[in-house]
């Protein structure tokens, strides 16, 4: 592990921002790491021909990423650095305390160091197994270097987002890659041919496309009326429920211990892992996708329709129903296997990731000692604490990763808008963002209360 250290330590990182740095900043600090994230997803990558991998780029975007562009990998390294450091901690390979700061230190630099592995190796094997050609004449060596320094720039970026603005830069990243698909599957007036509406087709917005039918009496191939409702309908049912999942808290009393009669109620989230377990799911899923489309392995053949939500024809759930008129079972087979698949991937990386962030009872129960606050009716004892705060976070953790795995798995299923799962992420992200605006707000009233809530 010493040599591992001294690589770790010789990697260069974002310098954190001041401790008193104040909320425009943080603000403009993001912005600029969204803009600048915005162009590196319109960079095309020089001297590329052919991009083979155009047909995965709706699920790629749940990774952050935009095939042929400098924004290729988005943070798929990262997202895949995590877990598997995740599942070597976990094991005890790698046996790296995440509750103290130093572990915590450890852990990120390892993460980071397999990060760079994963990008140097994502972008050989686009290149030199088929997935990106390059142009004649073109070195297949100058597509991965621009890969590999795409790559490289997220890093950055995530870490500039951590230290100098809001929340995860990870999570910006997903958020802002969805919405934009979100708003174009809502509001696009163009055409597939990218022409105004008329004789060339109807426009592919959803909006516009029911604005079309009214006035035209007519809908583009492969659509209908009720298969336009429907998707609007399950859009706004994920949006609803995502927002009333978010907003469902387990409330735990806490007491000042130097001062009788103040306290105040602690809200766990009943979704307590966030957007992570989906976000670990996608990464898998992805990579199992890339690696498919460079190898044409027959297993990965037969796999991989089993773990996502459309048919070979690309049509969702919904829309297979309608269009043969009937449930097919193998069909309702490849659904149930599906949101199985989902369901049980959250909950277990859901437990992998309170584990390992710093979220599990033992950490929270000394966060609970430092800060000088007490669950009323308890001694004030780590042991004690750590008791009673498993009896929460333990079923939340399952519970929450269950029922977000399966609202993610039924919304690719129903065909919202956007993508079921990243219209989920999305509605996730924006409201963590926002809880994490208010807490920048609840530090500046009460310091004592904001340093246990970091």
């Amino acid at each position: 592990m010493s040599f591992l250290d001294s690589v770790v330590k010789s990697i260069p990182t974002v310098t954190p921002g001041p401790g008193d740095q104040e909320f425009p900043d943080k603000i403009r600090w993001t912005g600029i790491v969204i803009g600048l994230y915005f162009l590196m997803t319109i960079t095309p990558i020089y001297g590329l021909q052919e991009n083979v991998l155009l047909e995965f780029q709706e699920f790629a975007a749940l990774l952050g990423a935009s095939f042929g562009t400098l924004a290729t990998l988005g943070i798929g390294p990262i997202v895949t650095a995590s877990i598997v450091l995740q599942l070597l901690n976990g094991s005890g390979i790698t046996n790296i305390d995440t509750q103290s700061q130093k572990g915590k230190q450890r852990f990120q630099g390892y993460k980071k160091l397999l990060t760079l592995f994963f990008i140097v190796l994502q972008s050989f094997l686009l290149v030199q197994l088929g997935g990106f050609v390059p142009q004649q004449g073109v070195n297949p060596l100058l597509l991965i270097a621009q890969l590999i320094i795409g790559g490289t720039f997220i890093i950055v970026m995530d870490e500039m987002v951590g230290k100098w603005g809001f929340g995860s830069g990870v999570s910006l990243f997903i958020a802002a890659g969805l919405s934009q698909q979100i708003f174009i599957g809502l509001f696009n007036v163009l055409t597939s041919a990218g022409e105004l509406p008329g004789l060339a087709g109807a426009p592919q917005g959803i909006i516009p496309e029911l604005f079309y039918f009214v006035f035209t009496g007519s809908l583009s191939a492969g659509q209908d009326l009720l298969l336009l409702l429907l998707t609007l309908a399950f859009t706004a049912a994920v949006f609803l429920m995502a927002v009333y999942l978010q907003a469902m808290k387990v409330e735990i009393p806490l007491s000042f211990g130097r001062v009788r009669g103040h306290g105040m109620r602690w809200p766990l989230n009943f979704l307590y892992a966030n957007v992570i377990p989906i976000i670990f799911i996608g990464a898998i899923v992805a990579n199992l996708q890339l690696l498919q489309g460079v190898l044409n392995s027959p297993i990965l053949d037969q796999i991989i329709p089993f773990l996502t939500a459309r048919t070979e024809a690309g049509a969702t759930f919904v829309e297979a129903i309608i269009q043969q008129g009937g449930l097919d079972p193998l069909l309702s087979v490849q659904a149930l296997t599906f949101l199985a698949f989902y369901a049980a991937g959250a909950a277990i990386f859901s437990v992998f990731w309170v584990e390992t962030s710093g979220l599990n009872a033992k950490a929270q129960a000394e966060k609970l000692m430092r800060s000088g606050m007490q669950i009323p009716g308890f001694r004030r004892d780590k042991r004690v604490l750590e008791r009673v705060l498993q009896r929460y976070i333990g079923p939340i953790t399952i519970l929450g990763g269950l029922t977000i795995g399966l609202l993610a798995g039924i919304a690719d299923l129903t065909g919202a808008i956007g993508t079921g799962t990243g219209l989920l992420l999305t509605v996730m992200i924006i409201y963590r963002q926002y809880e994490q605006i208010a807490k920048e707000n609840l530090k500046a009233i009460h310091p004592a209360l904001g340093k246990f809530m970091e």
